[in-house]
């Protein structure tokens, strides 16, 4: 679980990463991950949101792809750094997709995303 500041959770702090100045993007065949640094004086911790569609399946395999990244991001917000936020969007093939791939694909598209606007 990730902690209450470390989350995202309007519309706005979403459209802020996903549409506003500055903003970084690396995918792959299993997620894309958005990052920006919305508060560039570092004061605030890093925050990640989540986007998992219908596209990727019903509500049991949705639940269960967010549990995973929320779990795989959680293990990895020491790395990110304070005023940095992230949107991390799962693609379809992430539904049939194993803990271990997920892992590798959010560790290659993190490091990318994150040092484009680091």
């Amino acid at each position: 679980m990730l902690p209450a500041r470390n989350r995202l959770r309007e519309s706005g702090q979403f459209r802020a990463v996903l549409r506003g100045p500055g903003g970084s993007r690396a995918g792959g065949p299993l997620i894309v991950v958005h990052a920006a640094m919305t508060d560039p004086l570092g004061v605030r911790a890093p925050r990640v949101g989540f986007v998992v569609s219908g596209a990727v399946g019903g509500a049991v395999v949705r639940n269960r792809v967010t549990r995973r990244l929320r779990a795989l991001v959680a293990a990895r917000l020491d790395g990110i750094p304070a005023g940095c936020d992230l949107v991390v969007r799962a693609a379809p093939a992430a539904a049939t997709a194993g803990f271990a791939d997920l892992e590798a694909e959010l560790d290659r598209c993190l490091g990318r995303a994150v040092a484009k606007v680091g």
